[in-house]
């Protein structure tokens, strides 16, 4: 995994970023990918081609919310969604990390071991989901 450090967005980045927010919204959320000193954006590439992104916001040097995470149709199922959450995880050598997400993206936190806890009707007609890992513990920790 590379970080995306550019200030035009790739296509593919785009595409990937339109799976994880409303295709609206992804302009805006790449621009706070590069203004933003406490946001990061990693691509998961295969050969040449970014087949998927996740993008965090740090918290402090521990903890961590995942703002968009996403893996292009044809590479899904494949384990890259849980590989780029662990390369996070390891990275910044985190003791948490926090998603929030609907319904349909809650079996895949489920199964990475995330605590999901349901944050009730947020939008109309949309019940959203808050999604915690408690990661491994470090020597540092201990």
């Amino acid at each position: 995994m590379k970080m995306i450090q550019t200030s035009l967005i790739q296509p593919e980045v785009k595409t990937l970023l339109s799976y994880a927010t409303s295709e609206k919204k992804v302009e805006r959320e790449y621009q706070l990918y590069i203004e933003s000193p406490d946001r990061e954006l990693y691509g998961y590439y295969i050969d040449q081609d970014v087949v998927g992104c996740i993008g965090i916001a740090k918290g402090d040097a521990k903890h961590c919310e995942i703002k968009h995470i996403a893996v292009s149709l044809k590479y899904r199922g494949q384990g890259i969604g849980r590989d780029m959450i662990r390369y996070i995880e390891e990275h910044y050598s985190l003791s948490s990390i926090y998603a929030e997400t609907d319904q349909d993206a809650v079996i895949f936190y489920k199964n990475l071991g995330f605590h999901i806890t349901s944050l009730g009707e947020k939008y109309p007609g949309v019940e959203r989901f808050a999604c915690l890992l408690n990661c491994r513990s470090t020597v540092n920790d201990l």
